[in-house]
């Protein structure tokens, strides 16, 4: 366990490391082409440490009430060292998988092995979409708004997510991909939403179709919104627990204000602008973009009919997770701009800057 790190300064001195990295690699952008050598070793020593800290940094945190439900796991994984059996689990993956590892390792090995399950795969699915320049991906994805939370406090649904990330991997290999979103599945159930919406785009995988649905969801969403939290309330959505998150009141963890939030429609159009303009704007064809903005785009629009409801945090990170690389992606395939890699460096800062504002000018 990690005790040279005060409770408080936690978030803190992840956040502010990640300015400082997020500072200098703006300065790299500016200064040196994408694949001068410098820079080439520069981003691969420094994304590697940084994979290694935060495993080791997330994994090792204190058990604290200021990490969420990081002391409902400890409880639980507890009784399980005790020998209590699973009763009535929901997700009981996630539960056969904390009992198997109870007996043997400590709580902190154990949060360390779900550190490594949630932060190895946007290094893996980053490395094998963008080779020696995964970096950038890599830093997008654990600069984003939703990277904290889903590590310290929803972990199993962050750890579920980043299975569904890691089958990405695969594409070319159809039975391995399908046995990480069985696991993905297993951990957390509201991954039959991505991965039915992934499925999707194999079948229709046209962008404009789908930018035009996200657009229509937010008026309908305005006018109808109470109808359908209750239609999706009704129909169980694939388990009780969704339907509870829908229909159940507010409690700490959830979004600080209820309503139709505007700021995280913000948020969420940020990915959506960028597909929009690689896509509609620049022309940019690649079927595997289009497969995970389509899927984005299923998921957020869903997030937008239901974004009255005090559990739809939940819903959110079902596209949120996403994000960095749907934004990310184009230009790491293909050359828009005469100096593209400043502007991966202002792209980067521009958004980190969100995730830094809102903790100390939001949440503070």
């Amino acid at each position: 366990m990690i005790t040279f790190v005060s409770i408080e300064s936690y978030y803190p001195v992840y956040i502010n490391i990640c300015l400082f990295l997020v500072l200098f690699t703006m300065l790299h952008t500016r200064v040196m082409p994408m694949n001068d050598r410098k820079n080439l070793s520069f981003i691969n020593i420094s994304g590697l440490l940084l994979l290694a800290f935060l495993i080791l940094y997330i994994g090792l945190r204190p058990i604290h009430a200021i990490f969420g439900d990081t002391v409902n796991y400890y409880v639980t994984y507890t009784n399980y060292q005790i020998g209590l059996p699973i009763k009535n689990a929901e997700d009981y993956g996630w539960h056969v998988f904390m009992k198997a590892l109870a007996p043997y390792m400590s709580i902190h090995i154990f949060f360390t092995i779900v550190s490594f399950i949630y932060i190895f795969p946007l290094y893996k699915i980053s490395i094998t979409y963008f080779k020696g320049y995964w970096y950038y991906a890599f830093v997008m994805f654990v600069v984003s708004f939703s990277f904290w939370t889903y590590g310290v406090n929803g972990i199993r649904n962050g750890a579920a997510c980043s299975l569904f990330l890691w089958g990405l991997c695969y594409e070319k290999k159809k039975l391995v991909m399908g046995l990480f979103f069985v696991f993905a599945l297993l951990f957390h159930k509201t991954l039959f939403l991505p991965i039915l919406a992934y499925l999707a785009t194999y079948f229709y995988n046209n962008p404009k179709f789908f930018f035009k649905g996200w657009l229509l969801c937010i008026p309908l969403s305005l006018v109808l919104g109470g109808l359908w939290i209750s239609l999706f309330t009704s129909l169980g959505f694939a388990d009780d627990r969704l339907s509870g998150y829908l229909s159940g009141s507010s409690e700490e963890g959830t979004f600080s204000a209820t309503g139709f939030r505007w700021d995280f429609l913000f948020y969420s159009a940020f990915a959506v602008f960028a597909g929009w303009y690689f896509v509609i704007k620049r022309n940019f064809s690649d079927v595997v973009y289009n497969r995970l903005l389509n899927t984005y785009l299923i998921c957020n629009g869903f997030w937008i009919l239901v974004i009255r409801a005090n559990f739809s945090n939940r819903f959110a990170y079902l596209s949120w997770f996403m994000m960095a690389i749907v934004i990310i992606y184009p230009l790491m395939k293909k050359e828009f701009f005469k100096n593209q890699h400043g502007i991966v460096g202002n792209i980067i800062l521009a958004y980190f800057s969100f995730t830094y504002l809102m903790f100390y000018l939001y949440y503070n």
